[in-house]
């Protein structure tokens, strides 16, 4: 719970809060867990991913700009698309965006040459200028988190529904500075394939205006579900089911792995709420643990309630993950299995900077999938903290980022980022992934007499 200076205006903040419209409804949660519940199944795949922090400051790199989110939009778009044609599944979009802005720090304090401050835990509760004005934890953040969430929902709604994200417009996704690098050949040639498949239906005499599938997409929110107040503040009865109760700052909420404790508070809150839930595996999980969770958060065990986020690290993953996917396999629990290839897998570079070598995302990616088919569970999705931004904070990929490229393009405001590039780099590794899985799955047709 953040240090708030006058427990009084908090209260008014929150009792502000609860009488604003609500940002999602409740039954669009209940789509998105119809959504998951396939992806549980085996015939679905998640794809997750934002920034790690959103930020509605002016100033930052990675506030929540019409031009930030269109592009954002466009590499989730592109990726979609990628991995739906490669494992012939549905792709479910969800977003870290539309509020992402608090942040679970391992310190409460930092130190910068002899001063210390608090930590920046987010622009819902703080600034990220390391002064003790910014630092000074302001629940009138809360409201101004409220208005930038209301104003991108907007904006991706108007995008996934106004046209933008019709499948006849596969080629306008690409961002200018990705056209020239390794992948755009590829990803040109799947939207000449897809283009072509269109015509095609055309010359059938299929009416693709009278299918909006093609010409819209479903695309829902998520953050983490970690300043209790806000999120209880906009916690509402669904009208429609009386007794019931969606959170609606956002369609997704996840428990990080530092607030799972069974018996703690945001497990209380989330399991008294109807929103599909993600929960996040780190290392410390242990099997008893994660079973009484799952217990506590999903007692129905009803398909696409939740989501396990594991994100063990590329040198861990190998190890632990066979054991929880086992534990969970023998007692019949329906989960949706996501893989976080970030936040285990997070170095300081020489230079300094917190970064995240390529290889190893690609490698605990690798390796989830790679349990998944040994065990014969369904790797269920990714959750990827990325920007479609020309940012440089995690190393590798097809151009090679260094250290050196941190100077000009290190923009985070916490944690680094895949960009826009890497993104679909990682689109395509993982396609072949989900490809194989598929054609591994097709069984020989039985010889027909005569033939």
């Amino acid at each position: 719970v953040p240090n708030w200076p006058d427990p009084a205006v908090l209260a008014a903040v929150e009792r502000q809060l609860a009488g604003f419209p609500p940002l999602v409804f409740a039954g669009e949660a209940r789509s998105l867990e119809r959504a998951l519940g396939r992806v549980a199944l085996g015939e679905g795949f998640l794809l997750q991913g934002g920034d790690c922090a959103e930020s509605f400051s002016e100033e930052s790199a990675n506030n929540v700009s019409a031009n930030n989110i269109r592009d954002f939009l466009r590499v989730i778009l592109q990726m979609a698309v990628v991995l739906t044609y490669a494992a012939a599944l549905p792709v479910v979009k969800v977003g870290r965006i539309a509020g992402q802005f608090a942040k679970p720090r391992t310190a409460p304090t930092e130190k910068r040459n002899g001063e210390e401050l608090p930590s920046y835990r987010g622009d819902i509760i703080n600034g990220v200028e390391f002064t003790a004005d910014a630092r000074r934890a302001d629940p009138a953040r809360q409201i101004e988190a409220y208005r930038h969430s209301a104003a991108t929902l907007n904006l991706l709604r108007a995008f996934v529904h106004g046209g933008y994200a019709n499948l006849a417009n596969v080629r306008q996704w690409t961002l200018g500075f990705v056209k020239d690098s390794s992948q755009s050949h590829h990803y040109e040639e799947l939207a000449d394939r897809i283009s072509e498949a269109l015509g095609f239906m055309q010359a059938c005499g299929l009416d693709l205006e009278s299918h909006p599938e093609l010409k819209s997409t479903d695309f829902y929110t998520s953050h983490e579900a970690l300043l209790l107040g806000y999120e209880q503040a906009m916690t509402r009865e669904d009208s429609t089911r009386p007794g019931t109760f969606c959170c609606t700052s956002a369609h997704m909420l996840w428990i990080g792995d530092r607030t799972r404790q069974p018996d703690h508070a945001h497990v209380e809150f989330c399991r008294g709420i109807i929103n599909p839930l993600g929960l996040k595996c780190g290392p410390s999980s242990k099997v008893d643990e994660l079973l009484r969770l799952i217990d506590i958060l999903n007692p129905e065990n009803r398909p696409g309630r939740l989501t396990l986020i594991v994100r063990l690290g590329s040198d861990k993953a190998a190890d632990q993950l066979p054991a929880l996917v086992r534990a969970i396999k023998r007692e019949g629990k329906t989960v949706v299995w996501s893989c976080d290839p970030m936040h285990g897998n997070t170095i300081t570079s020489e230079t300094g900077y917190k970064t995240r070598p390529f290889d190893r995302i690609l490698s605990e990616v690798k390796t989830f999938f790679a349990v998944h088919r040994a065990e014969g569970t369904h790797g269920g999705g990714v959750h990827l903290e990325m920007t479609g931004q020309n940012v440089a904070e995690c190393t590798g990929g097809a151009r090679m980022i260094t250290d050196a490229d941190f100077k000009d393009r290190y923009h985070t405001v916490c944690d680094p980022r895949l960009n826009a590039e890497q993104s679909i780099d990682l689109a395509f590794l993982l396609a072949d992934l989900l490809k194989a899985e598929r054609m591994a799955k097709v069984r020989p047709l039985p010889a027909v007499a005569g033939l």
